[in-house]
């Protein structure tokens, strides 16, 4: 049975950083991390996490980070099963670096995370449905449904078409090498 991650305040990890005896894997995906994220750390998205890429090194301490903690902690059973003996998570995760006044690196030139994206349209798209309903047509008000079963869809599943889409957006593209 693994251990289940053990919380580390900013500070701690943050000497334990400094003194090359951990390392930060943040958990989120290539776009959230792309945009800002803790200089030195390593990506390993959830999504697509692979125990045997984890390697941190010998004598190097696991510390799992995402943007408030809470994905990390809903994961910890995963994430710790990816680490021989103890793992840490960063309490609070990266809001709670930043808080902690500890450096981010930021990239304000990458594209918003798809799923900030998702959250704009949908509710753009809304109140579209919403004013139009009422201004314009009755029939209007279908759009706002529209959306919202859309967003209890993605909910339930996992699946957001909307996500998909806007994914494809040229803004949301890698630049070719």
């Amino acid at each position: 049975m693994t251990a289940p991650l053990k919380a580390l305040k900013p500070t701690q990890v943050a000497d334990l950083i400094k003194a090359d005896r951990a390392v930060l894997v943040d958990i989120r995906e290539p776009d959230e991390f792309a945009r800002r994220h803790v200089k030195g750390a390593v990506s390993r998205p959830l999504a697509t996490l692979d125990p045997k890429s984890l390697g941190a090194g010998p004598g190097k301490q696991m510390v799992f980070a995402c943007r408030s903690g809470m994905r990390t902690q809903a994961n910890a059973g995963r994430l710790a099963a990816c680490v021989d003996g103890q793992a840490f998570v960063l309490e609070g995760g990266l809001d709670g670096w930043a808080a902690a006044g500890f450096p981010m690196q930021e990239n304000p030139k990458a594209p918003l995370e798809v799923m900030r994206q998702v959250q704009i349209a949908a509710g753009v798209l809304v109140l579209s449905g919403v004013a139009l309903g009422f201004s314009v047509h009755p029939a209007f008000f279908g759009l706002s449904a529209f959306v919202g079963a859309g967003l209890a869809l993605a909910g339930v599943t996992g699946f957001c078409g909307m996500a998909r889409v806007l994914a494809l957006l040229p803004w949301n593209r890698p630049a070719p090498a």
